[in-house]
């Protein structure tokens, strides 16, 4: 599986930004088996969990406390692509955004530890100016 996370940059505070993470390498069947996540890294900080969609047909939704309110995520099942809407920003989600995709595994599957996911895309920078 390869994932490809685009649409980061830089805006000022209050701003939105809208993130894209493309999945390839399997068939799109199979991806309604998996779970998509996203993390962020500020330097000289740990990855940290922002939110997660579930690709079945009715998908699972989490999100950090952190940007509850302010970021949205959705798929769109025939590009095997999910967004992450940034509303909001502030200076402190400054970071290195990360998709990442694992195979879920039901309920009690945690997506929010970044040590379960098996694939990860490259990172998009996300600077938010005060």
């Amino acid at each position: 599986v390869q994932l490809q996370a685009s649409g980061g940059g830089l805006v000022q505070a209050g701003g939105s930004l809208k993130l894209s993470c493309a999945a390839s390498g399997r068939a799109s069947s199979s991806f309604t088996t998996y779970g998509m996540g996203w993390f962020r890294q500020a330097p000289g900080k740990e990855r940290e969990f922002v939110g997660a969609i579930t690709w079945y047909v009715v998908g699972k939704l989490y999100y950090a406390d952190s940007v509850k309110g302010r970021f949205t995520i959705s798929r769109d099942n025939a590009k095997n692509t999910v967004y992450l809407q940034m509303s909001s920003l502030k200076p402190e989600d400054t970071a290195a955004y990360y998709c990442a995709t694992k195979r879920y595994l039901g309920d009690h599957d945690n997506l929010t530890s970044a040590a379960t996911y098996n694939y990860w895309g490259q990172g998009t920078q996300v600077t938010v100016s005060s």
